[in-house]
């Protein structure tokens, strides 16, 4: 009898095996960018620099949602610009100190999260993607017509206080140090997310939903988990924007919004850890230092998206990777 030769499959979730010291480049990755971080603001100018990693935090985010569990939302606006809204009220309006109006505002994205997840994962593909959108609206719709909101004026001169009572954030350099540690802590915490058990989990989800079924995932409360996850996350980027910008406005909540994030991840490197700060700088720093073109920043942008797409599909971080032979 002649032997046959059986393919065994690897188990769901199993994790592929890196490349030999991609933990150590990971670390060594982090820590320069921890000296950049420090060495920044005395180079480029604080507010810029609180900018570009209020929005690579919001990129992040939602990188984590499409890159790694295969979502793409169309209304991640929602989460920012509410927890933008909360964050400058309860800062003007309350008199709370920077450190639980952004909390508070976080807080009101993930519960945001939380009920617009339980609705929209029940669909897959394009469907999730409108609902998403959808759900996104009605949000827009009601910080126009809310009081509290103030309408097309938005809530202005937003006070930044004292955080925990010692530093004060009126002085952009002592702000930027916030921000960055803000930063530092949502990247952290993504990359463990992603690294963890649940992470690999969500992958396998992402790569092959109909198998994770058969093995008895319950698929929707992962997606759940990651849905909400990454609206707290964008929350408190949002949030966290509010008390640097001094400003809260519909510009956080309209459906444009939700398009930089996709924008600054694709370009940056979908799937990958550190694209979407990559894509948020270059982002970030064609709207500032193209400012004066005017309407024509938007098809300088279209043309990098169109190039990116169509040259390096995978972002520029994700072919630095490909040439490295190392995830990024």
């Amino acid at each position: 009898m002649a032997n046959a030769s059986i393919a065994i499959e690897p188990p769901l979730g199993a994790v592929k095996r890196e490349p030999r010291g991609t933990a150590a480049f990971h670390r060594l990755i982090f820590v320069g960018l921890a000296v950049l971080l420090l060495v920044g603001p005395f180079l480029l100018y604080p507010v810029f620099l609180m900018k570009v990693l209020c929005f690579a935090l919001f990129a992040l985010a939602f990188n984590l949602l499409l890159g790694y569990g295969g979502l793409m939302s169309f209304g991640h606006a929602a989460f920012f610009g509410m927890a933008s809204y909360i964050s400058a009220y309860s800062a003007k309006v309350w008199g709370f100190p920077p450190e639980l109006a952004i909390l508070s505002g976080t807080v009101v994205a993930a519960l945001l999260g939380t009920l617009f997840g339980a609705l929209a994962i029940r669909r897959q593909g394009i469907y999730f993607a409108m609902i998403t959108l959808a759900l996104s609206q009605m949000v827009y719709f009601f910080s126009l017509q809310a009081k509290f909101t103030g309408g097309e004026d938005g809530i202005q001169a937003v006070p930044r206080g004292r955080m925990f009572g010692v530093l004060n954030l009126a002085n952009d350099l002592t702000l930027y140090f916030v921000v960055a540690a803000i930063f530092m802590f949502g990247l952290l915490a993504i990359y463990r997310i992603i690294h963890s058990p649940f992470g690999q989990v969500m992958k396998a989800i992402r790569d092959n939903e109909p198998r994770a079924i058969s093995l008895g995932y319950r698929v929707n409360q992962y997606k759940l988990t990651l849905f909400v996850l990454s609206a707290t996350l964008a929350g408190l980027a949002g949030a966290t924007k509010a008390i640097v910008f001094q400003l809260a406005s519909l510009t956080d909540v309209h459906w444009s919004m939700s398009g930089e994030p996709v924008l600054m991840t694709l370009v940056g490197g979908l799937g990958t850890v550190f694209g979407p700060i990559v894509g948020a700088a270059v982002i970030v720093a064609m709207q500032n230092y193209l400012a004066t073109l005017g309407a024509w920043v938007l098809v300088v942008q279209g043309v990098i998206f169109v190039v990116c797409v169509l040259m390096f599909r995978e972002g520029l971080v994700g072919l630095a990777a490909r040439l490295l032979k190392r995830p990024l």
